[in-house]
C-alpha cells in the first residue's frame, strides 16, 4: 500500500462514507499549491533577483522562466492523488504527467530565449549572433518533447517512434529543407563574419537597402532607409550576392564620387591676363608659379615668332587644367576629408552631356546626414568658382533658354 492510498484511508475514516471529500481535498490542495508557488515563492524569487546587480537574472524573470514551473506543484499533487482511483487513474495520470513534461519543455524554451537575451548584453553578440542556433535548439527541443508527450499519453516507448522516424528521413528532409539550408547558411554567415546586426547592407534582389535589425534562423530582417522592413531568407544571403558597408564604418571614411559636367566649348588656353588673375587665387598661386617655371624651361628652345603665332606650338596653361589644380588644392586642405585616403580630381571620358570632372575623396564623417552636407558644401563651392576660370557647367536647355533665344514677346507689323 503506497502513501496515497494510506492518505485516502485516513480521510475516509475521518469523514466516514463521504467519498466526495477526497477529490475535493485533492483539488483544494492542488489549487493551494499553485497559489503558494505562483504568488508567494515566485515573487520571492523575483525579489531576490532584483537585489542582484547582474542583468542576466532580470532577463530570466522577464521571460517568465519560473512562472510555468508554478504549475508543476499542482500537477504532482494530482498525479499522486489520482492513484486512489485505479479504474481511470492510469489515463488521467498519464495526461497529468504529459502536462508536467510540457511545462518543463516550455520552461526550457523560455530559458533558451533568456540565454539569447543575456548573450546580446555582450559586444560579441553583434559579431557572432546565436539567435539562429537558439531557434534550432528550441525546434529540436519541442520536437523531442512532442514525441515524449505522445509516448506518455499512449503509454508507448519513445524508441519505437524514434525508430520509425528513421524511415521518414527523406520526408523530414523535404519538410525541413528551408530550416536545414538556413542553419547551414547561418553558420557560414557567422563563421565568415559576412553580416552582423547593425550592418548596412544592400540586396537589390529583395529590394533591401538599410540596416540589419535581426538575424534569425530562417530570415535576416532589414530596415530600409524609408523605414520599411524587408525579410530575406537566410540561405538566400549565401546563394546570391549582397553588399555590406561595414568596412566604411570601420575605416571611418565614406566615399565621395561625383562629377561636375563642364561645357567643353568653354575650355581654352590661358592668356596673360587670365594667368595674372589666377595668381591672386591663394590656393592656386603655388601651382601657377611652378607651372610658369616649367613652361619657361620647356619653351626655351622655341623661336619668338613661333611662340607668338600659335599657343598650340608650345606648352601652355589651360583654364580647365588650372581649375583642376584648384579643385585638388581645395580638397587637400578640406578639414572634413580623410588625408590618408585617396584624394583625387580626375577627368573622365567626354560625353554628349559634357566633360565630367570627378571628385574622388573620402569624408571623415560616415553619418548619412553629415556626409551629404560635406559633399554638398564641396560642390557648392566648386560650382560657384567656375566663372572665375571662364568655364561653364553643362546642362540641357530649358524653357527659359528657348524664350531668351526667341527674344521679347509682343509687337507687330
Amino acid at each position: 500500500m503506497d502513501n496515497s492510498q494510506r492518505l485516502a484511508q485516513h480521510i475516509a475514516a475521518f469523514f466516514g462514507d463521504a467519498t466526495w471529500i477526497y477529490p475535493v481535498v485533492m483539488l483544494g490542495a492542488a489549487v493551494l499549491a499553485y497559489f503558494l508557488v505562483r504568488y508567494l515563492l515566485v515573487p520571492l524569487a523575483d525579489h531576490a533577483i532584483d537585489q542582484v546587480q547582474d542583468r542576466w537574472d532580470d532577463l530570466l524573470a522577464k521571460r517568465g522562466v519560473f512562472n510555468l514551473l508554478a504549475l508543476l506543484g499542482p500537477a504532482m499533487i494530482l498525479y499522486v492523488g489520482i492513484s486512489y482511483y485505479p479504474e481511470f487513474g492510469g489515463l488521467v495520470r498519464r495526461l497529468v504527467l504529459a502536462f508536467s513534461v510540457a511545462m518543463v519543455i516550455l520552461s526550457l524554451g523560455r530559458l533558451l530565449t533568456a540565454a539569447n537575451d543575456i548573450y546580446q548584453l555582450y559586444p560579441i553578440s553583434k559579431e557572432r549572433p546565436i539567435k539562429g542556433y537558439i531557434q534550432l535548439a528550441k525546434l529540436v527541443l519541442y520536437l523531442l518533447g512532442a514525441i515524449l508527450i505522445i509516448c506518455i499519453v499512449i503509454d508507448r516507448s519513445p524508441w519505437g517512434i524514434l525508430g520509425g522516424l528513421g524511415a521518414m528521413t527523406a520526408v523530414l528532409l523535404l519538410v525541413f529543407r528551408d530550416t536545414i539550408l538556413s542553419f547551414i547558411a547561418g553558420i557560414q554567415l557567422s563563421s565568415n563574419d559576412l553580416v552582423r546586426k547593425g550592418d548596412w547592407i544592400e540586396v537589390p534582389e529583395f529590394g533591401a537597402d538599410g540596416n540589419v535589425v535581426d538575424i534569425a534562423l530562417h530570415t535576416v530582417k532589414v530596415r530600409n532607409w524609408d523605414n520599411t522592413f524587408v525579410t530575406i531568407p537566410t540561405y538566400k544571403m549565401i546563394e546570391s550576392s549582397f553588399k555590406n558597408w561595414r568596412g566604411m564604418d570601420e575605416l571611418g571614411g565614406r566615399r565621395i564620387k561625383r562629377s561636375l559636367l563642364l561645357d567643353q566649348t568653354s575650355i581654352r588656353f590661358c592668356d596673360d591676363a587670365m594667368i595674372e588673375r589666377f595668381k591672386g587665387f591663394k590656393r592656386l598661386t603655388p601651382y601657377i608659379e611652378l607651372k610658369q617655371q616649367e613652361l619657361v624651361e620647356a619653351n626655351a628652345g622655341l623661336g619668338a615668332d613661333e611662340i607668338a603665332v600659335l599657343p598650340l606650338n608650345r606648352r601652355a596653361l589651360t583654364n580647365l587644367g588650372s581649375f583642376r589644380a584648384y579643385c585638388q588644392a581645395y580638397i587637400d586642405e578640406h578639414g572634413k576629408l580623410h588625408k590618408t585616403m585617396t584624394l583625387m580630381v580626375r577627368q573622365l571620358a567626354p560625353t554628349a552631356n559634357g566633360l565630367p570632372l570627378e571628385i574622388y575623396a573620402f569624408s571623415n564623417d560616415t553619418a548619412w546626414v553629415s556626409f551629404e552636407g560635406i559633399q554638398a558644401d564641396i560642390f557648392d563651392h566648386l560650382l560657384s568658382v567656375l566663372p572665375f576660370f571662364e568655364l561653364r557647367v553643362f546642362q540641357h536647355p530649358t524653357g527659359g533658354d528657348f524664350r531668351t533665344l526667341g527674344g521679347p514677346r509682343g509687337g507687330g507689323a
